[in-house]
């Protein structure tokens, strides 16, 4: 009984960290402010393999962008399905569109990095807004995040969209994002925090001053990773220039993906390059599973009873501050415990020599 007891505060004190980080970073990350330069030109770059779900929408939400002048480029890596065809379509009714194709690729690179770079030589902007295919960019949000950058000084500006969520493979991993970011990274992004290893970046929406991205080497400088935005936000920061989060859930939506098996590919790809190391998911494991898992096991002593509740309350408040669903908030437990196994499978995976793949492409990953 004593050693529970024990073990029942030490997992209380293992929720209260996140849930203070939690408190602070909710008030310390806003939404962006600013008015873009005069003679701003915001090239919106968009890598693009077999999207033909997702192409014609996400142009017709970039074309109503309002406030700054863009172009459009989209980089067809590849594709065996319309993505092209789409994209040329478009391209023959609005200028501001253009299609360029990605050249083979080269040994070294993975696939979005090289598709990125190849945009960014492609690009004629003074800043460059890089978004997935599935991202859907609100009207204001291109001038927005290019006067926040002008506002700040900022070389990087980027954010979470607002993440759609229909099934409960997507619930049980989505959310995951912004309650690591918002509960577990100290300054949650802001450009005070000047370290890289406290950087931190969405690939989803990632805009960068085109001097700041030459500066730095660009993608080319991180050919080989699989977390893009992430290793270009260290990578400016180590070159001297700020990067910051803000709140992205004004600023575009996405539906990543629509179905556990999915997500669960999509999550494995990236782990390598986060919590999926032989040092730091031992840790990642006691703290997450410690604060969010472990008081379950204590209950019904006050110590678990608060540690829930304190995990509860602060899920609840990240997720009604990024816009996703309600209902998604009871299967917190369930969030953290498949998190961890990604992970986990992630991590022996690596160890083992297994590559991971994504859209026919296999990697053997950095991590």
């Amino acid at each position: 009984m004593v050693a529970d007891f024990t073990w029942a505060w030490i997992a209380l004190a293992l929720a209260t960290f996140p849930a203070t980080m939690g408190v602070v970073n909710l008030f310390l990350v806003r939404p962006p402010e600013g008015r873009p330069k005069d003679g701003s030109l915001v090239s919106v770059l968009i890598p693009a393999r077999n999207e033909e779900t997702h192409i014609a929408a996400c142009l017709d939400a970039v074309l109503a962008s309002r406030g700054v002048a863009i172009e459009v480029v989209v980089m067809d890596d590849g594709s065996t399905d319309r993505t092209a065809e789409i994209v040329r379509g478009y391209a023959a009714r609005d200028a501001r569109v253009r299609l360029e194709q990605a050249p083979p690729l080269p040994s070294g690179w993975t696939g979005k990095v090289h598709a990125c770079q190849r945009l960014a030589d492609a690009a004629r902007g003074t800043h460059l807004l890089f978004i997935d295919a599935d991202v859907r960019l609100a009207p204001d949000a291109a001038a927005t995040m290019a006067g926040h950058a002008a506002r700040t000084g900022a070389g990087m500006v980027t954010g979470v969209p607002r993440q759609i969520i229909g099934s409960l493979g997507e619930a049980a991993t989505v959310p995951m994002i912004n309650f690591l970011l918002i509960c577990y990274l100290p300054g949650g992004g802001r450009a005070f925090t000047k370290r890289s290893g406290m950087a931190a970046a969405c690939g989803q929406l990632l805009l960068v001053e085109r001097g700041a991205y030459d500066h730095t080497g660009g993608h080319e400088a991180v050919k080989g990773v699989l977390h893009d935005g992430l290793a270009l936000a260290r990578l400016m920061r180590d070159a001297g220039h700020a990067t910051e989060i803000v709140e992205g859930a004004g600023l575009a939506t996405c539906r990543m993906y629509t179905n556990f098996a999915d997500c669960w590919a999509g999550f494995s790809k990236n782990a390598r390059e986060g919590m999926a190391t032989p040092v730091g998911l031992p840790v990642w494991t006691a703290m997450l599973a410690g604060a969010h898992l472990w008081p379950f096991v204590f209950l019904p002593s006050t110590a678990a009873i608060i540690a829930l509740a304190l995990g509860f309350a602060l899920r609840a408040a990240v997720t009604l501050r990024v816009r996703e669903p309600w209902w998604t908030i009871p299967l917190h437990p369930l969030t953290v415990a498949v998190a961890l196994a990604i992970q986990w499978t992630a991590l022996v995976r690596g160890l083992m020599g297994k590559p991971a793949g994504w859209k026919g492409r296999a990697y053997q990953g950095t991590g």
